[in-house]
Formats: C-alpha cells, sequence, structure tokens
C-alpha cells in the first residue's frame, strides 16, 4: 500500500491512489472508465455515460440542502504521459509509482497524474463521504482533456442539469479562475527524398536534455527552453557553415508540452569535423548561460555516431530547419485587459521522421482573444507553407469569457475568506480548460475553476503539495455548505 494514504484527508488520498494504479493515456481511458464504472456500482451511485466514454455521477442533496442548485463537480479521466529519457514504463499497463519529498508528492521519473487525477478523486469523496452539507450534486468526469477536448466536444445530452460548474482543473491553491485561453493545432509535414550517404563524413549524435519542460499554457511565460528551439540553432548552423546533411530530427512529444528533449543524427565533412564539434561546445555553454535563471541545467552533448542508410535530400533539410529556425515560439502578446496574463503564445511541440518520406511538425496556438488565435494560427502556418510544406489546423476549441458578476464567484471568495482569512486571487488562465465548450452546451452555466498547487505539470517534475490538498477538500466542502 502506498504510503500517500496515510496523508489527510485519507478519503481523497486513497481514491488517489487507487487511480494512479489504473493506466489513463489520452484517448486510450477504457480502463479508467472501467474503475469510474466499478466505483459507482461499489458505492451505489446512479450514473450516466455517454457515447464518447463521458461519465456523470450522481449524489442527493443532504436534507439540510434540498431544494438549493445543483452543484456539476467536473473533472477529466486522461493524463499527460512524460517519462525522464532513462525511465522504463509501459504507460498502457503500469502503475504510477508516487512517493513523498518535503511536503509534496511525486512520481518516479515520469508526470504524477495529479492533472487532473486529483481533481477526479477530490469529487469521487465528495460523492461518498458521509457527514458533508451539501446540495445536489453531479460529478463530470470527462475523456481526452490533453489531446484534443474530445469529451467536452461530445458531451452527451441531457447529461447535467445543475446551474453551477467547479472546475478541478486549476493548479494553484488561494487561486480562483474564471477565464481561460481557446487554443488550436498547426501541422506541417515535409514530404523528403532519401539520399545514399556521402562519402567522407563523420557522423554524430546530438542531444538536448536537461530542460525542465512544463505545461504549455500554463509556463509559457516562464522563459524554459524549448529543446526543438535549441536543436535547430545547431543543425542550421552546421548545416550552412558546416556541410551538415541530416539523417534524424526527433524532439518533443506532446502538443501541450514544452519540449525538454531533442535528439538528431546527422553527417558532417570530416575536413570540418573538428570545426564542428567547437562550435557545438561552444553551444554547449551558451545555452545554460543564456537559461541560468529559468532552466540552467539544459544540456547539449555530441557524440560519434554509426554511419546511417540514407540522409534527406537537402532541399527539405534546408526548408525544415529555416522554418523551424523562422517560426516564433513562446509569448507572442501580452494581454492588456488582464496584465501580467499572455495573450497569445504558440508552442513548438513536436518534431517527427514519419513513415519513410515524411518529417511532421506540430505546435499549438493559445489565445483568449478568438481572432488572434486564429491570426496566430495563419500566420505560423505561413512559415511552414512557404517553406513547402503542407499546412493543417485543427478544430481548435474556444476560450472561456470572464464573469466577475457571478453568484457561484462571490460564494468562492467568501467560503476562502472565511476558512483562511486572506482574500483568494480571481484570475484568468493562459491554459485551455474544458469550461468553454460546457458552455455551448449548457449556455446557462457560472463556472469557476479551482484546484490544490502543482507545479512542472506536463513534465516528469509534477508535483502536487500535501498540504494544499487538505486545504482544497476543506474550501470545496464550505463551497457546498454556502451555496
Amino acid at each position: 500500500m502506498s504510503e500517500i494514504r496515510n496523508l489527510e484527508p485519507k478519503a481523497v488520498w486513497t481514491i488517489f491512489d487507487e487511480i494512479n494504479q489504473v493506466p489513463r493515456p489520452s484517448k486510450k481511458e477504457t480502463k479508467i472508465i472501467a474503475y469510474l464504472e466499478e466505483f459507482a456500482r461499489k458505492h451505489n451511485i446512479p450514473y450516466k455515460k455517454d457515447g464518447a466514454g463521458n461519465i456523470v455521477m450522481y449524489r442527493k442533496a443532504t436534507p439540510s440542502m434540498a431544494g438549493k442548485p445543483t452543484i456539476v463537480l467536473q473533472s477529466h479521466m486522461d493524463m499527460v504521459c512524460e517519462k525522464e529519457a532513462d525511465r522504463t514504463i509501459d504507460f498502457m499497463n503500469d502503475p504510477i509509482e508516487t512517493y513523498i519529498d518535503n511536503g509534496w508528492v511525486k512520481a518516479r521519473g515520469t508526470t504524477l497524474g495529479a492533472d487532473d487525477g486529483i481533481g477526479m478523486a477530490t469529487a469521487l469523496a465528495l460523492l461518498t463521504t458521509e457527514g458533508l452539507e451539501h446540495p445536489d450534486l453531479e460529478a463530470l468526469f470527462t475523456v481526452d482533456e490533453e489531446t484534443g477536448l474530445t469529451g467536452a466536444f461530445n458531451l452527451g445530452e441531457e447529461m447535467l442539469t445543475g446551474h453551477y460548474l467547479i472546475n478541478l482543473d486549476s493548479e494553484d491553491d488561494g487561486e480562483i479562475f474564471i477565464g481561460c485561453a481557446g487554443g488550436i493545432d498547426t501541422v506541417a509535414t515535409f514530404t523528403y527524398r532519401r539520399e545514399q550517404t556521402p562519402e567522407g563524413m563523420v557522423w554524430m549524435r546530438a542531444r538536448i536534455s536537461g530542460l525542465k519542460g512544463g505545461h504549455s499554457g500554463d509556463n509559457i511565460n516562464d522563459g524554459l527552453a524549448n529543446s526543438n528551439k535549441l536543436m535547430t540553432r545547431l543543425l542550421l548552423a552546421g548545416s550552412d557553415r558546416f556541410g551538415l546533411r541530416l539523417n534524424l530530427f526527433d524532439g518533443g512529444n506532446l502538443r501541450n508540452a514544452i519540449p525538454r528533449d531533442a535528439q538528431a543524427l546527422f553527417g558532417v565533412p570530416a575536413a570540418q569535423a573538428d570545426a564542428f564539434r567547437r562550435y557545438a561546445a561552444e553551444l554547449a555553454e551558451i545555452f545554460p548561460a543564456e537559461y541560468k535563471y529559468t532552466d540552467e541545467n539544459v544540456r547539449l552533448e555530441v557524440t560519434d555516431a554509426e554511419r546511417p542508410a540514407y540522409v534527406i535530400d537537402l532541399p527539405t533539410q534546408q526548408a525544415l530547419l529555416l522554418a523551424l529556425q523562422g517560426v516564433a515560439n513562446g509569448v507572442l502578446a501580452m494581454s492588456y485587459s488582464l496584465p501580467g496574463l499572455p495573450e497569445t503564445s504558440s508552442n513548438l511541440a513536436s518534431v517527427k521522421f514519419v513513415g519513410e518520406d515524411h518529417i511532421v511538425v506540430t505546435l499549438s496556438q493559445r489565445s483568449s482573444v478568438e481572432s488572434a488565435k486564429e491570426n496566430a494560427a495563419r500566420t505560423i502556418g505561413a512559415i511552414f507553407r512557404l517553406a513547402g510544406a503542407t499546412v493543417e489546423h485543427g478544430e481548435g476549441y474556444p476560450g472561456w469569457a470572464p464573469d466577475p458578476s457571478s453568484h457561484l464567484l462571490k460564494v468562492a471568495e467568501n467560503a476562502y475568506e472565511r476558512l483562511f482569512g486572506t482574500t483568494p486571487k480571481v484570475r484568468a488562465i493562459h491554459a485551455g480548460l474544458e469550461c468553454g465548450l460546457f458552455l455551448e452546451k449548457y449556455p446557462h452555466l457560472e463556472m469557476i475553476s479551482v484546484g490544490p498547487t502543482m507545479r512542472g505539470v506536463h513534465s516528469p517534475d509534477e508535483r502536487l503539495e500535501i498540504a494544499a490538498v487538505e486545504r482544497f477538500w476543506k474550501y470545496l466542502i464550505e463551497i457546498l455548505r454556502t451555496i
């Protein structure tokens, strides 16, 4: 039994530990759906499941709260599955291994799954804990929030009746979120020809590692390094100055994670090999210096490699590297309506060689202004179209416009002040939440988003503050009691 089950509140931590025994990568939620259905049956909780796999569980109000407005407690089932390069794990079958470290719960070499496993665990605990005062509750668990918001897009009709919705997917104790950015994906595909590897080349493998990574919404303005951008700097200079020929570029994984690692396999003419190594050694010192305040552990390593069977044709190599160098990454504009909030951003998420002749570059754009989101996607796409790539944009999802006059917000603010003696911050978030999509289906909803403190989300550094979970639990109980 995991040591986290001894933490308070035990009901929440026990269920969170159960959830972390259940594999739940995005788009592969079959096992966690089965867990939720079994949980409902075990506790005699009525529930519905729609065609997308979303589940809603229902709990009747306690007698003192009968007739009060129904509250929806919403969280998502899936988790981002990221790991350290040397960590062996099968995310489709293996559990997440947790441990306690100086007031935080962490995972061994992987993402923790607190996003949004702790939201799920808290909702399930509220459905089953006796002695709480609460109105009618509807606990909504959605699928595939992390890679497409598929569950929210396809939420079944008549699943919800509640007037208020509390999204349990935020990451800062003492902060109430009342708005979020919308997002859209851009995918650029290059087609290349394989050419026989040239003679007289010295073959090398470069690796970028040691980066913090993080959430491409929450952490986009933290000044973190992007492994794909760093690798491009090495490869483009190598191509322009040293005659580099590229066999492979593999960087990043998930569209909503700032990439932490990248590798490349390439050759340099033997006469230029020493000069290239000296240049790479310079970059290996420059990168940590550039990011000494935000990502000081970045590493660039170049080692000898075996000769590959082919290189990509030079025109495609140059077009790819020029596009990757030229495309904007990070914060594109800051908000004027909410100072300190990024308004528009883009994340160069991954570069992958696919099949025998394709290179797929995936990027994600976010903005709290719908027109700015669309413009950012078109601008990013134009760079790759000029480079000869085929460009497609995802369906995207809407933002959530803030409603400072919400009654639910006032209840939540007052509850926090009573419990903790301080005024919570009311904010919007640059990350995407499902709330905008819920409003399209249920326009009467008033919504807030809250959660315990988490850091390093979407990276193996993800951690959950223990004390914040207990405050979160008490806070939700107070909101339910006083709605």
